[in-house]
Order: structure tokens, then C-alpha cells, then sequence
């Protein structure tokens, strides 16, 4: 099934809809973290799903993803008022809030990859003094005796 060109539009102008309220209409000071990612539309022009993550405070605080995620749940009608003005559809889609994960996923990939290098390079360092195991020629040539 091919993606509906006219939904990526949508999605991508829902996108910046949603997140330009957030920034100057929406006055929840939860929402001074939230950064939107992605959004998606249904193939009816019905639902968006806008995705997205927060930040912490400072480097080493957590986020708060609960009041994040309570604070657009309470602006969700508002938002999609904002984004029904701003489109020029007939029907406004429904709007649902979810946490980004790729953020989460992709550092966790990066360690991964990062410990798998490092183990390469010990095992690059180990293969330079090897030596086989057994005779040098291990195979049985006539010229042996038999």
C-alpha cells in the first residue's frame, strides 16, 4: 500500500502548527520542554499522532514525561482549535499525543556500537602476537615417511 502524499503534507504542516502554539500560545510552563518530532495522519485525514520528547531541566535531571504528557492531554482541544484554523481542510483531525522513543533507542545503539569497537580493537591488539596452535604445517606430506 502506497503512502498517501496528500497525509505527509498534512503531517508535516500539523507538525509545525502544534509546535509553533506550543512555543507562543500555549502558556503551560510544563510545556517549555516539550519538543515535537514527528506527526503522523491517517490515510482518511481523520487522526494525528504527534510525537514527541522533553527535556530535562539541566543535563543531569531527569524530564518530568508524565506532566509532559498531562500538560498536552489539557491544551489537546486547544491545540487542535490552533491547528483547525490554521488548515484549510474540511475536517480537523483528532489529535493524540505519544513520547518519542527514538531519542532513548538510538543513544542506546550508540553505546552498543561504541562497546563493540572497543572490543575489535582488543581483539585487532590479541590477533597481533598469535601464534597457531600445533606444528607450523599440521598437514602429512609423502616425503614424512609413510
Amino acid at each position: 500500500m502506497a503512502d498517501n502524499p496528500r497525509a505527509g503534507r498534512l503531517a508535516k504542516r500539523i507538525q509545525t502548527i502544534v509546535a509553533s502554539a506550543i512555543e507562543r500560545q500555549i502558556k503551560d510552563r510544563r510545556l517549555e520542554l516539550v519538543t515535537i518530532t514527528d506527526t503522523r495522519v491517517t490515510g482518511d485525514l481523520h487522526d494525528a499522532t504527534v510525537y514527541y520528547t522533553v527535556r530535562g531541566k539541566t543535563i543531569d535531571e531527569e524530564p518530568d514525561y508524565e506532566q509532559a504528557a498531562e500538560a498536552l492531554n489539557r491544551a489537546r482541544g486547544q491545540l487542535r482549535k490552533i491547528v483547525g484554523d490554521d488548515l484549510s481542510v474540511r475536517f480537523t483531525p483528532t489529535l493524540a499525543f505519544e513520547l518519542d522513543t527514538v531519542p532513548e533507542a538510538s543513544a542506546r545503539m550508540e553505546e552498543l556500537l561504541a562497546k563493540a569497537k572497543a572490543r575489535d580493537a582488543e581483539l585487532a591488539k590479541l590477533k597481533e602476537n598469535a601464534q597457531p596452535a600445533g606444528d607450523a604445517n599440521p598437514y602429512k606430506t609423502e616425503s614424512d615417511g609413510e
